[in-house]
């Protein structure tokens, strides 16, 4: 066998396929080298749920055997992925990151998991998340049964949640990519505190058949990758109609860049909004990467600084989240199940959703439309609008985030937030440089309904001329 080099398990996917079809090594051998890292590092910061080995192996056979046969299934045949574990997954337990279910099965394949194997991905393992994605509230990192998910950069801190495992795995060079869902904030968050980009597509863009439901109108799932670039080709495989889920819009996508420099380079000025004050009250370093990246930006954009149209953003999303959540989750008070969940401090925030009058839900359901006119009026002049995605860098793991958020808190990024979740607009996170403590610091830029794909060029032209995306991690191992 081939050594593998271990400079490998940081390369984006265009990368690792171009090496397996320069016989550099085979799909079997890659799958073998991020198995390894999933067993001894993912081990150190609590990333996996479950190691799909045999599957794998049997995956990666098959994508060897096709390729020899000159059946190439496109950029992702034989690149190694992992999956927040509220995916079904045929034969393998889902958890839901929640001690009551870890040894739940159900027998079939979500149609993201179904997608990528027809895409000729190599499904190696089952990644931690924050029990049932966060809907009983969480203050900090100790809200799963698994243990809290540790920053690949600095243990003593949080991956970012819900989609802890997916984030800490793509950071810390565990999978080549892997698949993330978001309610609010859920890849967004352990995008930018482990140094990764991370796409949101727009709500009913990706199907969530087999997935498990949170909030049933405001759940999205999406790629968390080494790239802008990477998140494209993994959403291509990943998007489009499927008729088990009346949610997912009968709407095809395709992400056809070849990252080719004519394109890359091309006179193409893009128009960007920024948020007044978006970066006031944030870390003096998130400040400063942000300010950094807008002057690369200002190469091939025009920015101009708006105002976020006067909407409940917050208010509208957290009570669809909560209500929806309390609905999906009764039976967890019912059954006493609830009180088998690892955070004990949260146990009672399903409890006060069960309370909230139906009336409210009825008001935020007749609000949202509004908003959702109001935030597309606001887009439709820009290509995006581009924001620091994070106040601060990583929490630490020891004590309640809200400690650590002290002083530190723009309500322009927190009202963003809550537009993107209760209107479902795409977003896409990615690394702009290092803050606190050496950890790395994310930008976001939100667009329109689905233009998932000019968040990616944008970003894929930032990336072309930075490397804070190649950043890495001291290893663990």
């Amino acid at each position: 066998m081939p050594e593998i080099p271990q400079t490998a398990a940081f390369a984006s996917v265009r990368e690792l396929a171009k090496h397996l079809r320069a016989g550099d090594f085979s799909c079997v051998e890659l799958a073998v080298f991020f198995l390894e890292r999933l067993k001894t590092v993912g081990a150190k910061l609590n990333a996996v749920v479950t190691v799909t080995e045999e599957l794998a192996i049997q995956q990666a056979t098959q994508a060897d055997h096709e390729l020899k046969s000159s059946r190439d299934r496109g950029l992702l045949h034989g690149i190694p992925y992992g999956v927040k574990d509220l995916l079904a997954t045929k034969g393998i337990p889902t958890s839901w990151g929640a001690a009551p279910f870890r040894d739940r099965m159900i027998d079939a394949d979500s149609t993201v998991v179904a997608g990528l194997r027809k895409a000729g991905a190599v499904l190696i393992g089952k990644l931690a998340m924050v029990e049932i994605a966060g809907g009983l509230g969480y203050r900090q990192a100790n809200a799963s049964f698994t243990g809290p998910g540790l920053n690949p950069w600095d243990t003593s801190r949080w991956a970012g949640g819900s989609s802890s495992g997916p984030g800490a795995a793509a950071g810390g060079g565990l999978v080549p990519f892997a698949i993330g869902s978001e309610t609010w904030g859920s890849i967004m968050t352990p995008a930018a505190f482990c140094g990764i980009s991370g796409l949101r597509p727009t709500y009913g863009r990706v199907s969530r058949h087999g997935a498990m439901a949170l909030a049933w109108t405001v759940d999205k799932l999406g790629p968390m990758c080494r790239t802008a670039d990477d998140c494209g080709i993994v959403l291509n495989a990943i998007a489009g109609p499927d008729p088990t889920d009346e949610s997912c819009v009968d709407r095809p996508y395709e992400y056809s860049s070849g990252k080719n420099s004519d394109k890359l380079q091309s006179s193409t000025r893009y128009k960007l909004a920024t948020l007044k004050d978006a970066a006031r009250n944030v870390q003096p370093e998130v400040r400063s990467n942000y300010e950094a990246s807008l002057n690369v930006l200002r190469n091939f954009c025009d920015i101009e600084e708006v105002a976020l149209p006067g909407c409940p953003w917050v208010a509208v999303a957290s009570t669809l989240i909560n209500c929806e959540s309390a609905a999906a989750f009764e039976g967890l008070i019912t059954t006493g199940d609830i009180w088998e969940m690892t955070a004990e401090e949260d146990h009672w925030g399903i409890h006060s959703s069960m309370v909230i009058p139906a009336k409210d839900y009825i008001n935020a359901m007749r609000i949202r439309s509004k908003m959702q006119r109001a935030i597309d009026n606001f887009l439709k002049p820009f290509d995006a609008v581009v924001t620091p995605t994070l106040a601060t860098t990583a929490y630490p793991n020891d004590r309640p985030w809200s400690e650590h958020r002290r002083g530190f808190y723009s309500s322009q990024i927190t009202d963003l937030g809550g537009a993107g979740a209760a209107t479902g607009i795409p977003a896409l996170s990615i690394p702009n440089g290092l803050g606190e403590g050496g950890l790395p610091t994310g930008m976001q830029l939100a667009g329109r309904a689905f233009n998932e794909n000019r968040l990616i060029e944008i970003a894929n032209r930032y990336q072309e001329v930075t490397d804070f995306h190649k950043a890495t991690p001291q290893p663990l191992d």
